[in-house]
């Protein structure tokens, strides 16, 4: 099967054409697909012209994405955060140079259930049958994988702890996916997942 927009060969099954991130009009004309909002396929006329485009999410798109999911995510911690924060005092936070035992130790449970949550809000949202977290939805972004289709969970937690490394030399990582053919960031490449938008 071949990309009817670019001309590049296409697995029977995917959902996009891994090349352009055109949609595929499924086979007989009839309805596509679901995709991360819904039905997203074809129009009331049911021709394979009128099906939903997408393309591939730039840097500044996925940017103000995070920036959503952040202030979610920072709004959940701090109601988590303000009736546990006095266990902070209930010791001299320090002694000496040193922080207390009993400090350091909520500190880091703090710190452990903050990563246990913002992992699993990605991967969860990413694996589900949204496709993205609710700030990718709201600007009509989505992650799949290189035949368009939806990613497992798994894959998900892969692609969320190769953030680590796109953040680990001045989120280089994360700027790739400015430049790179198919905008991919580089925890997208680890993961052989792409971020496509409707359009």
């Amino acid at each position: 099967m071949y990309c009817t927009k670019c001309g590049a060969k296409i697995d029977e099954s995917a959902a996009f054409c891994p090349a352009c991130g055109q949609r595929v009009a499924p086979a007989g004309g009839g309805v596509a697909p679901a995709g991360p909002m819904g039905p997203v396929g074809l129009a009331t006329d049911a021709t394979p012209q009128a099906a939903t485009r997408t393309a591939y999410a730039g840097f500044w798109l996925r940017f103000v994405a995070w920036i959503i999911d952040s202030l979610i995510l920072s709004a959940a911690f701090l109601i988590i955060l303000v009736p546990l924060g006095p266990l902070l005092f209930v010791h001299r936070p320090f002694e000496g140079p040193m922080l207390m035992p009993a400090t350091m130790a909520v500190l880091f449970w703090f710190w452990a259930l903050d990563l246990l949550g913002v992992w699993l809000y990605y991967a969860l949202f990413e694996s589900s049958t949204w496709q993205g977290t609710p700030g990718k939805r709201v600007l009509g972004i989505f992650v799949t994988d290189m035949q368009g289709r939806r990613i497992s969970f798994g894959r998900a937690t892969v692609r969320f702890f190769g953030k680590l490394l796109s953040s680990a030399v001045l989120f280089i990582g994360y700027f790739m996916a400015g430049f790179t053919a198919q905008k991919q960031a580089l925890h997208d490449m680890l993961a052989d997942c792409l971020v496509l938008r409707h359009i």
